[in-house]
């Protein structure tokens, strides 16, 4: 009996011992400092079947302004992404920074203008880069030989604020956020044409649809993958997310997908881009937020800077919905973390 009563203490340390051990190991993911450590706070076990827990932030490459708007070419198996504050677009492929448009915007700063740069990227069908800029105030294409031919400038005869973010549908309709980010006095510009900051679809013909003028900062956007829902964040106080339920040229439903604002960490919402499963990886307080299409929050993946956009990275030509790397450009720099789900590039 007392062999018997000693086993059962032995195999109820052990548990114990096990569950400490656990728990510690749970207690410390949680404890990373969102927006100041590197790594990954992990706050639902669903996190692990999309990043791995041996997953590593790397930082790729620093020394910029302000880094944004990451797009990964398919065709060319590389990075670009902007320096929002510095006026240039860079390129990443192969370990190597290489400068690939400088200046985005040609000429001396426009009176009552802040920021003349390109801010998001992305690519239409035919693999062209599309651009959204600040100083032009329009969203514009480039060809092979860097010309720009300008896609759409103006609502019903009223210059654009300054476009910021872009996102094609699988139809080719183009979705773009226009926030007043690049007017001295934001909405108080003498410059502002639009009484609102809007969220547009543009269809292949060139019809331009309003989609929502109620948000106060529109930023970054992505679509589920469906297409059924268009995600839209709010970069400023109000810490939120809206998802607009889209029928057509038109929005049949919208509701508030996330609110953060009981994350005290620095950063807004702002870039976002969503997995293969349906995952939304969203810029915000803190880091990258990890949000399932449920919308709850299942972590966050800290660069120690503010994270301004992320981009999937590492597709194929043959099948761009093979990212596996998902790029962040945070402040001064580029970085990168593998993920398990993975999500499309854009282009065909």
């Amino acid at each position: 009996m007392r062999f018997v009563h000693y086993a059962v203490s032995l195999v109820c340390f052990i548990s114990l011992s096990h569950a400490i051990a656990e728990s510690k190991s749970s207690v410390g993911s949680r404890q990373i400092l969102v927006g100041k450590d590197v790594g990954v706070l992990r706050l639902d076990p669903r996190l692990d079947g999309i990043i791995s827990k041996k997953a590593v932030v790397t930082k790729l490459v620093t020394g910029f302004v302000f880094a944004e708007g990451p797009v990964w070419s398919t065709q060319d198996q590389s990075l670009l992404f902007t320096d929002v504050r510095d006026n240039k677009i860079y390129q990443w492929k192969q370990n190597r920074l290489t400068l690939f448009l400088d200046p985005v915007f040609q000429g001396p700063t426009p009176p009552g203008m802040r920021n003349i740069s390109a801010n998001g990227l992305t690519f239409d069908n035919q693999q062209r880069l599309i651009v959204a800029e600040h100083g032009n105030r329009q969203v514009s294409r480039f060809d092979d030989a860097k010309t720009r031919f300008t896609i759409v400038d103006n609502y019903q005869g009223h210059r654009f604020n300054s476009p910021n973010d872009l996102i094609y549908d699988s139809q080719g309709n183009l979705f773009f956020t226009d926030p007043p980010y690049g007017l001295e006095g934001l909405d108080k510009s003498t410059l502002k044409e639009l009484d609102f900051n809007g969220v547009y679809r543009l269809d292949p013909a060139g019809n331009l649809d309003l989609l929502s003028s109620g948000l106060n900062r529109p930023n970054g956007l992505a679509l589920s993958p469906d297409e059924d829902l268009l995600y839209v964040a709010n970069s400023d106080a109000r810490k939120i997310w809206m998802a607009y339920e889209l029928s057509g040229s038109s929005v049949k439903s919208e509701k508030i997908f996330f609110d953060a604002g009981y994350i005290d960490a620095p950063g807004v919402p702002d870039g976002m881009k969503v997995d293969n499963a349906g995952n939304i990886f969203a810029t915000g307080p803190g880091g990258v937020l990890i949000i399932s299409a449920e919308g709850k929050h299942l972590g966050t993946i800290s660069t120690g800077e503010i994270t301004a956009n992320v981009g999937w990275g590492g597709a194929i030509a043959e099948d761009r919905c093979t990212s596996k790397t998902l790029y962040m450009t945070a402040s001064s720099s580029l970085y990168s973390i593998d993920t398990l789900t993975g999500g499309c590039s854009p282009g065909e």
